[in-house]
């Protein structure tokens, strides 16, 4: 017996560890918290945020160029042979002067050549100046178009987070429902089991029906249920030990107000991301058209070059008119004016910046049109949300109290099954219907604070 209990123990200690492992912590998550997380892990922004580094490189780009952008190194290597005259009057200084001069092939050496050349601009009327605020507003608009990215993403969140309460509290609804329709099958078979019973059997034939079909629907709830709280897994990148989920169990409409239309349109006007990207655009261009007037003018430069060359085997010439290719030395500096003289192709490019500038300006005329179709659509949704909300709920207290007097007369034998059934399935649909239409409510608010330039957070705030 003991032999027994000490094996069932010791089973029991090995077990515990797997046993605790294998159990799911789960994790309350807040709105604020899952939409931040979600930002965190997006891919989608991480690749957009690339685009905004590229812009601010173009910036260092363009500051570069305004010192040294010509600074070069070259070096040349190899092995040359030596040279020898059969001369004997001439010095080594003096190798030039003979006709015969000749290589002596029996001594080699390293031949090394190092050249350096530099350029700095000195004046350009302006040409580098516009074209570094020309990268500078680029980085702007590349910035507000990763604003807009970030913007849609934390609307997304806040509808999938929103979808997982709606799912929950149908969930529940199912749940209530089950049992109110188990309490009438057993009230409807005790009905039928009574001698005098005058039921109708149709009804009870269409109770039937209507039970499978909502197990039909339940099923479905429960498979959107599931894919819901696997999309929060992976939006919050969570381990197989990690179970997600909101902070309440309550879908609510916000509390924020509907204010006039005239407060979201100029808002958006102001505040959108693409107004502001466009506006950046439109500065860009017109100081990439200053650049490019610019350039038609000389530039004034400072140059500088030097060169030196060393072979052992091989002498130094010290006349200055008479350079030894292997062997010397020399740098100069000094001030210079460059000008492109290619001024059908500048013309064109010039041509080519003003019509990105009228482009930019007409972008902005329709992104305006479009802004204002946008608010007056969300306006209308959410309009229209705010009185279905209030209309379905409403209704949905009104079919409560019919269920409840159906529910008092079928249990005084003074009500029938098919108005029973009738008021059930009206106060369900109505209890659905409401919470898909808060969600539908909160959904449509987001997107007009979304579409109106506003913060998704400021619903939550209020």
């Amino acid at each position: 017996m003991m032999k027994k209990l000490l094996f069932t123990f010791i089973t029991l200690l090995f077990c515990l560890p797997i046993l605790t492992y294998s159990q799911q912590d789960t994790v309350e998550v807040s709105i604020k918290r899952f939409i931040d997380r979600g930002i965190k892990n997006s891919g989608e922004l991480d690749f957009e945020q690339q685009k905004v580094k590229l812009a601010q490189n173009r910036i260092d780009q363009a500051k570069s160029n305004r010192y040294l952008p010509k600074f070069e190194l070259n070096t040349q290597h190899g092995v040359v042979p030596g040279v020898e005259s059969d001369d004997p009057t001439l010095s080594e200084n003096e190798y030039y002067l003979d006709p015969n001069l000749d290589n002596d092939w029996n001594n080699w050496a390293v031949f090394t050549r190092a050249e350096v050349n530099a350029i700095q601009p000195l004046f350009s009327w302006g040409a580098l100046k516009n074209t570094v605020k020309a990268a500078q507003s680029a980085a702007v608009a590349a910035r507000e178009q990763f604003n807009k990215k970030e913007a849609n993403l934390r609307l997304r969140l806040f509808e999938l987070y929103q979808s997982y309460l709606l799912t929950s509290e149908i969930m529940y609804l199912l749940e209530e429902a089950e049992k109110k329709i188990n309490k009438i099958e057993e009230q409807i078979q005790d009905k039928q089991n009574e001698e005098d019973s005058n039921i109708d059997e149709s009804d009870v034939f269409k109770f039937k029906v209507y039970k499978e079909e909502f197990k039909i629907r339940a099923a479905e709830v429960r498979e959107e249920a599931a894919m819901t709280q696997r999309i929060w897994n992976y939006v919050l990148q969570a381990d197989d030990n990690t179970v997600y989920m909101p902070d309440t169990y309550f879908l609510d409409p916000v509390q924020e107000d509907l204010r006039g239309i005239d407060y979201y349109r100029s808002n958006a006007l102001s505040e959108r991301e693409e107004v502001a990207a466009i506006d950046a655009g439109i500065e860009a261009a017109e100081f990439g058209v200053k650049a490019l007037k610019q350039k038609n003018y000389p530039t004034l430069f400072l140059g500088l070059s030097g060169s030196y060359a060393n072979t052992p085997n091989r002498p130094r010439q010290s006349n200055p008119f008479i350079i030894n290719n292997s062997n010397y030395a020399s740098a100069s500096f000094g001030l210079g004016i460059r000008q492109n003289l290619d001024f059908f192709s500048m013309k064109t490019d010039l041509e080519k910046g003003k019509i990105k500038k009228r482009q930019a300006k007409f972008l902005k005329d329709a992104a305006v049109d479009g802004i204002v179709l946008e608010i007056n659509e969300a306006y209308k949704k959410a309009s229209l949300s705010k009185v279905k909300v209030e209309r379905i709920d409403n209704a949905f207290v009104t079919s409560k109290k019919w269920l409840r007097q159906e529910q008092l007369d079928y249990d005084l034998d003074m009500g029938d099954t098919k108005d029973l059934v009738d008021a059930m399935k009206k106060e369900l649909e109505l209890r659905v219907q409401l919470k898909r239409e808060i969600f539908e409510f909160n959904k449509n608010m987001a997107a007009l604070y979304r579409k109106s330039g506003l913060s998704v957070m400021e619903i939550l705030n209020n």
